[in-house]
């Protein structure tokens, strides 16, 4: 299982490194690794996000997601995306771009540190909304309780996540963009870019998560009378089949997960300056570093570890709620890559524990109730 659900990005990783020492030799080696090591550990927490929109597709849907989606990923957000970026702010041809950063590395860094503001505005209000409608989503399962649920009931408030996010934009704006840190240690009034930019994150959210949902919430009349198939299954013996989506709702849940991921990567990509500016040491490390996020992905839906562990979705989402103010406030105050990734790991690594925790106490509960019902009788429902 792990092999075969692993095996590419061994492949990959042993390419890659292997490429990287024969090209740059150890420095070029030792930086790719680092580069690697960096975007798994920025990445985890948009692996249990994925894996949990990921789980709801059909199989060729999946492959898509691994093989059309991995070169999205790799060669679109992590070489081609710094190399637009230059081309936008700097306004110069995407060619040009590409020739500065090959002959001219440190004014390429420069170029990407300036434009920090913008990614950091459009990633971090993406990831907000994702955070916010989670939190204020109202749910059987919740992890902290007292948390969760008096914001549930925020959730009852129309538009209540649009306009919060929106409010800390404002205040994002406001405050720390006009102090923004740009390349040389110096700052700029960069209000107006953040603020656009910012909107077109929450703008991008609401229509690509809009239209996929859209497309899942017609399809649930098929996936109820689906749920009374796999009922009269269960009454019959046999195994029911699992109902994923396909077509114009698994497409929308693609361009979802993409742009997902994008902005995931915004701040590796970002990170990466902080170990080398050489865009071919980045792209290939980064890269490496995807292909484990894909595969750490589908090894979470295959073995059903979300069912299993029931707060792990929960602790992702926090990590996306903390990288998201990171993001933010990364626009005037540089934050160490490591206190980004530990911040995520920590999280998702107490959900996961929480989850073992009450699956030990929901099984020694069934022991108990088992071991009672030799000696009473059972009582009838409603009783």
């Amino acid at each position: 299982m792990v092999l075969r659900t692993f095996g590419w990005s061994f492949a990959v990783t042993a390419v890659g490194l292997v490429a990287a020492f024969l090209l740059w030799g150890w420095e070029g080696f030792a930086v790719v690794a680092i580069l690697s090591i960096l975007e798994i550990s920025l990445s985890f927490d948009n692996a249990v996000v994925n894996a949990g929109v990921l789980k709801k597709m059909n199989d060729f849907w999946q492959r898509i997601f691994l093989t059309i989606g991995i070169l999205i990923a790799v060669f679109g957000m992590r070489l081609v995306f710094p190399v637009l970026i230059v081309s936008i702010t700097a306004r110069i041809d995407p060619m040009e771009a590409v020739d500065l950063a090959i002959d001219d590395p440190d004014l390429y860094e420069q170029l990407v540190t300036d434009a920090h503001p913008a990614i950091a505005a459009f990633g971090g209000m993406f990831l907000l909304m994702i955070f916010l409608d989670f939190i204020f989503e109202e749910r059987e399962t919740m992890w902290l309780k007292w948390l969760e649920k008096p914001l549930s009931k925020v959730g009852h408030i129309d538009a209540a996540s649009v306009g919060i996010a929106l409010a800390a934009l404002l205040l994002t704006a406001s405050t720390v963009a006009t102090h923004a840190y740009q390349h040389g240690g110096t700052y700029a009034d960069k209000a107006d870019t953040v603020l656009l930019a910012g909107v077109a994150g929450v703008l991008t959210y609401l229509v690509v998560g809009g239209l996929s949902g859209y497309f899942e919430n017609k399809l649930e009349e098929d996936e109820e009378r689906e749920h009374e198939a796999e009922e009269a299954a269960h009454r019959a013996g046999r195994e029911p089949s699992l109902v994923r989506l396909g077509g114009k709702a698994a497409f929308f849940l693609f361009l979802y997960l993409e742009v997902l991921d994008a902005s995931f990567s915004f701040d590796g990509v970002i990170g990466a300056f902080a170990v080398t500016n050489d865009i071919f040491w980045m792209a290939l490390g980064l890269g490496i570093g995807a292909m484990y996020v894909r595969s750490l992905t589908v090894y979470l839906v295959r073995q059903g570890t979300l069912d299993e562990y029931r707060y792990l979705e929960h602790g992702a989402h926090y990590a996306i709620g903390v990288l998201a103010v990171i993001l933010l406030i990364s626009i005037r105050w540089h934050i160490n890559e490591v206190i980004t990734g530990l911040s995520g790991v920590a999280l998702i690594g107490a959900s996961f524990w929480t989850s073992v925790l009450h699956n030990r106490a929901d099984r020694a509960a069934e022991a108990d109730g088992a071991g009672g019902s030799e000696e009473k009788p059972a009582v009838p429902s409603g009783v």
